[in-house]
C-alpha cells in the first residue's frame, strides 16, 4: 500500500528509527527512499563483525548519501542499497564484496586465516600464567629478603582518557561511536560550508554540522581546533565529536557539538531587545571566549594562542543563561611557540567581507605575524558590539531602539564584493555611525567608546581583547556597587 504522507520503511533492531519510533518503522517524506546498509564494525572485543542498519532517508540528505556501493581506501568497506516502496527494504539484502586475494590485510581490522583463534587463545593464556609466575616468585624472594614493595608512581592526569592529546569533547576512539548513534531530527541551518542539523544523542539535543565535500579542509581545521588541549572554556561551543564517513560514491563530514535553541546572535537580535544587564552579560561573555582563545598557555600541557579569523554575529551562539559562545573555527590559525611560526591551514576559504579588517581589505595584513591576525579579530568584535548596541534599551522599554541592521548596511549591498568594502572601509574611512540616544546610556556609551578603538584603522592602536574583557569587568563592577 502506498501512504500519502510518505514512504514506510523498516527500521534495524540495533539502532532507534530516525523518527523516534518504537515499531520498528519510519516513514519519510515523498522523494526519499527506504534504505539498508551493511557495515564492518568493531566489536567490544576488537574483532571484525558486520553490522545492519536500516532506515529512512529523507529527500533532503540525498547529497550526502547516494544508493551506490563502493570501498574507501583505509576504512571499513560499506554498502548502502536503496528502494522507494513501502517496506521494501524487507527484501534489501546487501552484500559487501570480498577483497582481492593479494590485499594486505591491515592488523586487527579483518580476522587472519594463518593464525586460528584456538591457538591465539592458547598462546595468550600461556604468556599470562609465565607472567603471574615470575611476579610470584619475584615477591617470594622480596618478602624472603624483608624487602619493602617500591611505591607504585602517580597516574598521569590523563590516565582515564583515551586520546592523542585532545583537550575538548570525547576520546578520539568513541567519536566514531558517537557518529554512529546520532539520529537527525531537522535541518536548522544552511552557510557556505555544509548545512546545521538538530540531532538527538542519547536523548539529548545536539547539533550536526554536515560539511559539503568541498570543505575538507574546513572540516579537518575545525576538528583540529576544538581538539586543542585545554580549548574548553564556558564561552567556545562546546565540542562532542567529529567524524567523517563515506564511500566512494558519498561522505559526510561531520561536526557534533552542544545544541543552543537561541541560535546565532544575528538571528537571536532581530526578534529581541536587550536591556543594559542583558546587554553586558553578552557583550562580557563574548570578549572572555575571544580572550581564552587569543591567549597562549604555557606547560607541558599548554594552549597555542588562537586567533578566529571569521569573527561574525553569525559565529556567536547564544545561550540559555543570557551568554553567549564563538563557534565556526575553519578558518583558525594557531601560534607555535616553540618555532615562532603561525599555523595556518591550507584552506582556500576566506573570511566575510563585511567584517574584514582595513589591513585585510588592503591585502597589507603580515601573515607571519600572528598578532595581525588577532587585531583583525579585535576590528570584527567592534563592529559584532555595534550590532548589540542597536538593539539595546536606553530608559524606559518603550524607548525607541534601532531595527536590526548588519554593519555598513547602509553604504554597501546585501552581498557585498571586495571591492565595495575597500572602498568604504579603506578609502573613505567610514565606520558605523553611533545613534544619539546612546549618549543617554552609560553602558552605551561604555560599549561604544570600546567599540571605536577596536575598529581603529591602525591595528596597533586596536585594544586586545584581555583588555577589553577587564575593562567591561571593571564597568559591570562599579555598576553593581551604584544599584547597591
Amino acid at each position: 500500500m502506498r501512504i500519502s504522507r510518505g514512504i514506510v520503511c523498516e527500521c534495524s533492531g540495533v539502532s532507534a528509527c530516525p523518527d523516534g519510533s518504537a515499531n520498528s518503522t519510519c516513514t519519510t517524506q515523498p522523494g526519499g527512499y527506504c534504505f539498508v546498509t551493511v557495515e564492518e564494525v568493531l566489536d567490544d572485543n576488537g574483532l571484525v563483525v558486520l553490522e545492519r542498519t536500516a532506515g529512512c532517508l529523507p529527500p533532503d540528505e540525498s547529497g550526502f548519501m547516494q544508493c551506490k556501493s563502493s570501498q574507501v581506501p583505509h576504512q571499513h568497506p560499506k554498502v548502502i542499497e536503496c528502494c522507494e516502496k513501502d517496506y521494501c527494504n524487507r527484501r534489501l539484502r546487501p552484500q559487501l564484496p570480498e577483497p582481492p586475494p593479494d590485499v594486505t590485510e591491515t592488523p586487527g581490522l579483518r580476522p587472519t586465516a594463518t593464525v586460528p583463534h584456538t591457538a591465539l587463545v592458547a598462546a595468550a593464556l600461556c604468556v599470562a600464567l609465565l607472567a603471574f609466575l615470575g611476579a610470584f616468585w619475584l615477591l617470594f624472594r622480596m618478602r624472603r629478603k624483608g624487602c619493602k614493595r617500591p611505591p607504585s608512581p602517580p597516574a598521569p592526569a590523563h590516565h582515564a582518557e583515551i586520546s592523542s592529546g585532545s583537550g575538548s569533547g570525547l576520546p578520539l576512539l568513541v567519536q566514531r561511536t558517537v557518529a554512529k548513534q546520532i539520529q537527525m531530527v531537522e535541518s536548522i541551518g544552511k552557510g557556505r560550508y555544509g548545512e546545521v542539523w538538530l540531532a538527538r544523542w542519547r536523548g539529548e539535543k545536539v547539533a550536526v554540522k554536515v560539511f559539503f565535500t568541498t570543505e575538507e579542509a574546513s572540516w579537518f581545521r575545525e576538528t583540529e581546533i576544538y581538539q586543542t588541549v585545554l580549548m574548553r572554556h564556558e564561552n567556545i561551543l562546546g565540542f562532542i565529536a567529529a567524524d567523517i564517513k563515506g564511500t566512494g560514491s558519498w561522505t559526510q563530514m561531520l561536526l557534533i557539538t552542544d545544541y543552543h535553541e537561541n541560535g546565532s546572535l544575528h538571528d537571536y537580535l532581530q526578534t529581541v531587545v536587550l536591556d543594559t544587564h542583558g546587554l553586558m552579560t553578552m557583550a562580557y561573555s563574548i570578549v572572555s571566549g575571544l580572550a581564552h582563545l587569543h591567549m597562549d598557555i604555557f606547560g607541558t600541557k599548554g594552549k597555542p594562542a588562537i586567533a578566529h579569523r571569521d569573527i561574525k554575529s553569525k559565529n556567536i551562539l547564544v545561550k540559555r543563561n543570557g551568554q553567549c559562545a564563538i563557534a565556526d573555527f575553519g578558518l583558525a590559525v594557531r601560534y607555535v611557540a616553540e618555532r615562532n611560526e603561525v599555523d595556518i591551514a591550507p584552506n582556500t576559504r576566506v573570511g566575510t567581507r563585511r567584517y574584514m579588517a582595513p589591513e585585510v581589505l588592503d591585502e597589507k595584513l603580515d601573515v607571519t605575524n600572528f598578532e595581525a591576525f588577532k587585531m583583525a579579530d579585535m576590528y570584527s568584535l567592534g563592529l559584532v558590539l555595534w550590532e548589540m548596541c542597536r538593539r539595546c534599551t536606553t530608559g524606559d522599554k518603550a524607548q525607541y531602539v534601532e531595527a536590526y541592521a548588519l554593519p555598513y548596511h547602509e553604504y554597501v549591498p546585501s552581498d557585498p564584493s571586495f571591492d565595495d568594502m575597500h572602498t568604504v572601509v579603506v578609502g573613505k574611512g567610514i565606520r558605523p555611525p553611533q545613534p544619539a540616544r546612546w549618549k543617554s546610556s552609560a553602558t552605551l556609551q561604555a560599549l561604544a567608546a570600546l567599540m571605536a578603538e577596536c575598529w581603529h584603522h591602525n591595528p596597533p592602536v586596536r585594544l586586545t581583547a584581555l583588555r577589553v574583557k577587564k575593562t567591561l569587568a571593571k564597568f559591570r563592577a562599579e555598576s553593581a556597587v551604584k544599584l547597591v
